[in-house]
C-alpha cells in the first residue's frame, strides 16, 4: 500500500518554490529521487572517463565515434521490445534488473581497467552491452513515474526527473576530471559500481499499490504495431517525435567530441573535459528548473519553436569560440536550450498518451532520442576525423537549423501546442 497522497496544490500561473518541487511531497518520488540522484553522478563520472581513456588509447576522435555509437546500437534493437516489456509486467522489477545488470557491468570494466588490461574495443563491447540494459531501463523508468505521483503532479515530477539528472551532468564531469587526474579512470568506474545501490535501496524500499498487468492476449509484434500507430496518428505526439529526432541526431552527438575538444581545441586535459560536460550540465540544470518553476504558465509549443533554433545557433558560437571561459558559457547556455526543448517534449507525450500505451509510447520516444544521438556521435566523429572538431560542428549546426526552418513551415501545429 502507498503512503496516503497530500492534497493537491491549488493551480497558479505564478511560479513558486513549492510548486517547484511539488513531487517531493510523495514519499516513494522523494526515494526515486535520491536514488536515481546517486546513481546518476557514479553514471556521469563512468562517462566522462570513458570518452576521455578511450581518446588517450586511440588518439582518434573516430574511435569516440565508435565509442557512441556501439553504445546507441541496442537501443534500435531493443528499445521497442523494451516498451513492450514495460506494459506487461512489474516496471519495478524491470528496473531492478536492468540496475543489476549495469552494476555487473561497471564491476567488469573497473576491474579491467584497474589491471591495465583495458582495450579500445572492450570500451565498446561494454558500451554496447549497457546499451542493452539501458534499452529496457529506459522505457521503463519514463513510464515508471505515474506510479510514484498522482495526476495533478506528473509534470512537475517528469520537470524534476531532469533537474536530477542535469544535477548529475553538472556535477559528475567535474568529479570524474578531478578523480581521472589523481588516481586513473579505475576510480571513476568504481564509484559507478557503489552508486548502483542507492537506485536498488531506493526501489527495494518503495511502498506502491500493485498495478494491474493487462492479460497478454495479443503478440509482441501487434502490441508493438498499436504504439507506432498511436504515434503516428497523433496530432500531437508526432511533431514531437520528429523534432526530437532532429535534435537528437545534428544537437546532442556532438558531446562525443568533448574529449577531442578538450585536447585539441582548447589544449586541455581530463580536467577540460570533465568541465565541458559539466558546463553543458549547469545550462540544462537551469533549463529544468526553469520549466519545472514555470510549469503551466509557459507556451509550450513557442518554447519548442524557439529552442530548436536556439541550440544550433549555440552551436555555430560554440565552434567559433578558442577562449575556455567562453566556451564553457556557449555550451552551458546549450544545456539550457536542450533541457526545456527535452522536458516540454517529455511533459506533452505523458500527457496525451493513455495508460494502456504509455510503455509503448514512451519506448518509441527513448527510441527516437536515444536511437539516433549515437549516429549523431558516429557521424560527428567521422567528420572531425576528417576536417577538424570545429568544422565538424559548424555543419552540424547549420544543417539542425534548416532542419528546424523546414519543421516550423510544414508542422505549424508544433507552435501551437500549449
Amino acid at each position: 500500500m502507498s503512503e496516503p497522497a497530500p492534497p493537491p496544490l491549488p493551480p497558479s500561473a505564478r511560479p513558486s518554490l513549492r510548486g517547484t518541487f511539488a513531487a517531493l511531497r510523495h514519499r516513494s518520488y522523494r526515494l526515486w529521487f535520491a536514488g536515481q540522484l546517486g546513481s546518476l553522478l557514479g553514471s556521469w563520472m563512468q562517462t566522462t572517463a570513458q570518452g576521455f581513456l578511450i581518446f588517450e588509447l586511440t588518439r582518434s576522435p573516430a574511435w569516440l565515434g565508435y565509442a557512441g555509437f556501439s553504445a546507441g546500437v541496442p537501443a534500435w534493437l531493443f528499445t521497442l521490445y523494451g516498451g513492450v516489456v514495460a506494459d506487461r509486467v512489474s516496471r519495478r522489477r524491470l528496473l531492478l534488473v536492468a540496475q543489476g545488470a549495469l552494476m555487473l557491468l561497471a564491476a567488469a570494466l573497473t576491474a579491467l581497467t584497474a589491471a591495465g588490461l583495458i582495450r579500445p574495443w572492450h570500451i565498446c563491447a561494454f558500451a554496447f552491452l549497457g546499451g542493452v540494459a539501458n534499452a529496457f531501463d529506459a522505457p521503463a523508468r519514463q513510464a515508471f513515474v505515474v506510479e510514484l505521483v498522482p495526476r495533478e503532479d506528473l509534470t512537475n515530477a517528469i520537470a524534476l526527473n531532469s533537474t536530477m539528472f542535469n544535477t548529475a551532468t553538472a556535477l559528475g564531469p567535474t568529479l570524474a576530471g578531478v578523480a581521472y587526474a589523481a588516481l586513473g579512470p579505475w576510480l571513476c568506474f568504481a564509484a559507478n559500481t557503489l552508486s548502483f545501490l542507492f537506485v536498488i535501496g531506493a526501489l527495494l524500499a518503495m511502498r506502491l499499490e500493485a498495478q494491474p498487468i493487462p492479460p497478454r492476449a495479443r503478440s509482441t509484434w501487434r502490441e508493438l504495431g498499436d504504439g507506432l500507430r498511436f504515434v503516428a496518428a497523433s496530432a500531437v505526439i508526432r511533431p514531437l517525435v520528429i523534432n526530437l529526432a532532429l535534435v537528437s541526431l545534428l544537437g546532442v552527438g556532438m558531446m562525443a567530441l568533448m574529449p577531442a575538444w578538450a585536447v585539441n581545441v582548447l589544449r586541455g586535459g581530463p580536467k577540460m573535459n570533465g568541465l565541458l560536460h559539466s558546463a553543458r550540465g549547469v545550462g540544462a540544470l537551469a533549463g529544468s528548473l526553469t520549466v519545472a518553476a514555470l510549469g503551466a504558465s509557459l507556451h509550450r509549443g513557442r518554447l519548442l519553436t524557439l529552442d530548436t533554433f536556439l541550440l544550433p545557433a549555440l552551436m555555430l558560437l560554440f565552434a567559433a569560440l578558442r577562449i575556455a571561459p567562453l566556451s564553457l558559457a556557449a555550451l552551458c547556455a546549450g544545456g539550457w536550450a536542450l533541457i526545456s526543448m527535452f522536458n516540454t517534449s517529455n511533459a506533452l507525450v505523458q500527457a496525451n498518451t493513455p495508460d494502456e500505451l504509455r510503455g509503448r509510447v514512451m519506448g518509441i520516444y527513448t527510441l527516437t532520442f536515444f536511437g539516433l544521438m549515437p549516429l549523431g556521435a558516429l557521424l560527428y566523429g567521422a567528420a572531425a576525423a576528417r576536417v577538424g572538431e570545429p568544422p565538424a560542428v559548424m555543419t552540424g549546426a547549420l544543417l539542425q537549423l534548416v532542419a528546424a526552418a523546414l519543421l516550423a513551415w510544414r508542422v505549424p501545429s508544433l507552435r501551437a501546442l500549449s
